[in-house]
């Protein structure tokens, strides 16, 4: 029997706390255990969760304190150490105190390293601090230095698109790119059947809801989509539900509005795409978002800042909407449309699941990993 090959996967985002790291490594894993010995370094953050089958799992402490959502682990060299030299592949998700640890003990021990990049570091760290102008400049320089150094040390990096690869040569970032596009499982994520039920099932009334499913973080920007909510609520049957977990501060405010729905996290975001009739992604900062690609397969018409490869992939007024970022005025307007007009809800639902189901499927994402792990361990 042919021994598998040792892959240490270093996240610095992992379960129980839900994120688009947290979602795409819980659906990679099922297929990684079929081909490789898979270990996992990942912070120890609280709550339950169903250990990933077949899977090592290593859990690091966290610190106590937070950084804008997220609670850092602590050091991890001494933890790191053995797994590192024991693996044959590293890949890992994140610069935060793991991911680094791994990239720096990858390159020490000469291990084949790759990264996926699952955001632009430097963005999202001063988009999600809440504090001032000054503060916000010197962690984007800061953070912006740290990608630079760490990535320029890896064999090759995953990228979710072009547009990021870009970025990253644009920062001086010199490492080898392949361009890995996110995909969905369409199976999974498929239409509701009725939307009525769909709202009964989960106890919401027949409104008009208006949906977003993510982080509750600063760079989220869901104040935007509270302001373009509060011009149109007045008008019109419509409910907001906001499906995740994040920041108390911003969590506090919205549960004190009326019309304003709070599920906190959930394990299955399906059932609550179900029950949406329009997605709204307001973030600031994003690469993928594959949140923005789960809605669009299950034919939601999506409204979204144009950013990242959202600008790419979400056509106006074919299979979504744009909105510049921070302007709920834009997005109240667009909103209204769809809110008037279930045909073109209907439409350009139908569109947006095409356009996931002709580009961007999971199980192409998975090919493209295996076959870019095995070049890189040189089998092909």
């Amino acid at each position: 029997m042919i021994q598998k090959k040792r892959l240490l996967i270093a996240t610095d985002n992992f379960l129980p706390r839900w994120d688009g790291i947290a979602r795409f490594l819980s659906q990679i894993l099922p297929e990684l255990t079929k081909e490789y010995s898979v270990t996992v370094v990942a912070p120890k953050f609280k709550g339950k969760f169903k250990k990933p089958k077949d899977v090592k799992l290593i859990r690091i402490k966290t610190h106590n304190f937070y950084l804008g959502d997220y609670q850092p682990s602590r050091p991890s060299f001494f933890a790191l150490k053995k797994h590192i030299k024991d693996a044959d592949l590293i890949w890992t998700q994140s610069i935060g105190p793991i991911g680094s640890s791994a990239i720096i003990l990858s390159k020490l021990y000469k291990k084949p390293l790759i990264a996926y990049i699952h955001s632009i570091e430097s963005e999202l760290v001063s988009k999600s601090l809440g504090r001032g102008p000054v503060t916000k400049k010197l962690a984007f320089i800061i953070t912006k230095w740290i990608s630079r150094f760490l990535y320029n040390r890896c064999d090759l990096l995953m990228v979710p698109s072009l547009d990021t690869a870009e970025i990253l040569s644009w920062q001086k970032i010199k490492s080898k790119k392949a361009v890995v596009h996110l995909g969905i499982d369409t199976l999974k994520f498929g239409p509701s059947l009725d939307k009525l039920g769909s709202k009964k099932k989960l106890g919401l009334p027949n409104s008009t809801i208006i949906g977003f499913t993510g982080r509750i973080g600063r760079e989220k920007d869901l104040f935007t989509l509270y302001r373009a909510f509060l011009r149109i609520h007045k008008k019109h049957n419509v409910k907001l539900l906001i499906v995740g977990e994040g920041i108390q501060k911003i969590k506090e405010y919205l549960k004190t509005k009326s019309n304003v729905i709070l599920t906190g996290p959930k394990d299955n975001v399906i059932d609550y795409l179900h029950a949406m009739d329009i997605y709204v992604m307001p973030s600031l900062t994003e690469t993928s978002s594959l949140a923005t690609m789960e809605a669009m397969a299950t034919g939601l018409p999506v409204i979204a800042t144009p950013i990242g490869h959202m600008k790419n992939y979400i056509d106006e007024n074919y299979n979504g909407f744009h909105f510049p970022r921070r302007n709920h005025y834009t997005l109240s307007k667009k909103l209204e449309v769809l809110i008037l007009d279930k045909k073109l809800r209907i439409l350009v639902g139908n569109n947006a699941r095409n356009t996931i189901l002709e580009n961007y499927l999971w199980g192409d994402t998975v090919k493209k990993i295996k076959k870019t792990f095995s070049i890189i361990l040189g089998r092909d």
